[in-house]
């Protein structure tokens, strides 16, 4: 008979399967108890959580000797890609310098693993248990109803006479069988729910907090005014609505007061609490990093439906994106709209990209016109109701960091003078007050709300608080680390210094090699979890390591 194994080996040779990758059995798994399975959980969430280290920025970075980085892999063909809660993951890959990186799934909207804790490596092999096992927890955690039954329960809760009632805790709008249900809760009592209140939920739900997956931030009346009336003045009679849910009620709000020419407007979000308050056709609900439907084709046929320009109604997008988002699927997913929108028009002589006005930080400006060369960023300065710091009014460095990135021509969006714009006769654009016209760089260069002064060494304008390093070359903060100057780290995979890593001539010749020696039989052997280094060099002493191996 053969030996029995020890508990102790048996949770040891456990821990090294987790860690490794290496996905166990269903006979396997089934035989553990229930002391092994909280422990191969603690593992599992250890790992996540150095994967959660790497996950901060997501964007792929310069490397030290023994650096790392992260970039995304935005995925070709019809190689469908594994779903969680929040709908197909998104495939990124850990790259090591000189060694090939790994692909593994993660979810697309969330960078907290508390929040969505979906990881799996790309070739990992999962079993059918398991598939089924990840759909049923996926079904358990979607909305408690269908934006059908939303829509039907609304038209029941204003048909009630007296003793309406929401659920501050649930964020639930109560039908008389539930009050006993929530009567724990705390509610919202008749009083507070008004016809006008209704008209606007951003004022009755409770914004999200989460920075790392959907924080809401809602625009401040001033700068929600702005933006519809701007769209009104160039001729838009439709709006969709991306993640602006304030937008969505104001256009509704103004339809009803009848002042103005009626606009139509469809919000996209990924918060299901708005169900509860608009229709099918007014409502999708939406993950804009993986442009994924909630809703399945109905909804995406929605949305086909409204970007149709029918009677000569002009359609235009404007979205406002969490802040920590990233960059590429936002535009890979922006692109699709745009791509659905130019196949619907008839027109021969119509434009070719869709009108976008795309709202985030002024320091995310070289990725977003990496990805839309046609973009220019305006000075115009958005604040938001529910933000400590991003407010009208403020100096320097205190105003809002967020601005408008949009495809409409420049000169044609009028910002107010009253709030401290000017219009710029040689920029021919509307820019702040405090944004000076350089004739030199020939433009007018801030980018942050203060007076950028011009460097002659660097030939363009630089911020006020920089000064030119001589070391350097360039233009830095007066106590920042001399050598680290931009572009010496090179290829992140061949360590060239002419380019990154991702004009790479041999970015994957490396992977396309070893799935080659895979195919002949070669071993696959399950990748080490990465070693702290206690005695690891100092940043200032890699860095200087490098530049002495540059000189030599």
């Amino acid at each position: 008979m053969p030996t029995a194994v020890k508990p102790h080996r048996r949770r040891k040779k456990l821990r090294n399967a987790i860690w490794r990758g290496v996905a166990l059995s269903d006979v396997e798994y089934s035989r553990l108890t229930a002391w092994q399975e909280r422990h191969a959980y603690n593992v599992l969430i250890k790992q996540i959580y150095l994967v959660t280290l790497l996950f901060t920025n997501m964007q792929l970075k310069g490397s030290d000797e023994d650096g790392f980085g992260i970039e995304i892999v935005l995925q070709q063909g019809d190689r469908k890609p594994p779903s969680c809660v929040h709908g197909p993951t998104l495939l990124f890959e850990k790259v090591c310098k000189g060694e090939e990186g790994r692909r593994f799934y993660a979810c697309s909207a969330c960078r907290d693993r508390k929040e969505c804790p979906f990881f799996q490596w790309e070739d990992d092999k999962v079993s059918e248990a398991r598939l089924l096992a990840r759909e049923e927890e996926n079904r358990s955690k979607m909305p408690p109803f269908t934006h059908q039954q939303y829509c039907s329960r609304f038209r029941k809760f204003l048909a009630l006479p007296l003793g309406r009632r929401f659920c501050q805790d649930c964020q639930l709008l109560l039908l008389p069988g539930e009050w006993e249900i929530h009567a724990s809760h705390k509610m919202s009592q008749a009083d507070d729910i008004t016809e006008a209140r209704l008209s606007r939920p951003s004022l009755m739900l409770k914004p999200l907090e989460n920075k790392k997956s959907n924080a809401q931030y809602l625009f401040a009346d001033r700068s929600c005014h702005f933006l519809l009336d701007t769209l009104a003045k160039l001729g838009y009679r439709k709006v969709l609505c991306v993640g602006t849910p304030r937008l969505h009620e104001l256009i509704k709000l103004r339809n009803q007061e009848g002042k103005s020419d009626p606009m139509k407007s469809l919000l996209l979000d990924i918060d299901f609490r708005y169900a509860q308050f608009y229709g099918q056709d007014e409502f999708c609900h939406y993950n804009m990093f993986n442009h994924h439907f909630f809703g399945g084709e109905a909804a995406s046929g929605v949305l086909r439906a409204f970007l149709g320009e029918e009677d000569g109604e002009k359609v235009i997008m404007v979205s406002d994106p969490p802040f920590g988002g990233l960059v590429k699927p936002l535009a890979h997913s922006f692109s699709q709209i745009s791509e659905t929108w130019r196949k619907l028009q008839t027109s021969e002589g119509s434009v070719v990209e869709m009108p976008i006005v795309w709202i985030f930080p002024y320091f995310f400006e070289p990725r977003i016109l990496e990805c839309f060369p046609s973009f220019t960023m305006l000075d115009y300065q958005v604040d938001y109701d529910n933000h400590p710091l991003y407010k009208h009014g403020k100096t320097g460095r205190k105003q809002s960091p967020v601005r408008l990135f949009t495809n409409l021509t420049p000169r044609d969006i009028v910002l107010p003078r009253e709030e401290g714009y000017r219009f710029c006769k040689v920029c021919e654009r509307y820019v702040w007050s405090g944004n000076k016209h350089c004739t030199k760089c020939n433009l007018c260069p801030s980018k942050d709300g203060r007076v950028w002064k011009h460097c002659s060494e660097c030939q363009k304008c630089v911020k006020p608080s920089w000064r030119h390093c001589q070391s350097c070359a360039r233009c830095a903060l007066p106590d920042h680390p001399c050598g680290n100057s931009p572009g010496l780290e090179g290829c992140f995979n061949c360590g060239s210094l002419k380019h990154k890593r991702r004009a790479c001539p041999l970015k994957d010749k490396r992977r396309t090699d070893n799935k080659r020696s895979k195919a002949k039989g070669g071993r696959n052997l399950p990748k080490q979890p990465m070693k702290s280094n206690s005695k690891r060099k100092s940043g200032a002493q890699r860095r200087a390591n490098k530049l002495k191996k540059m000189t030599e």
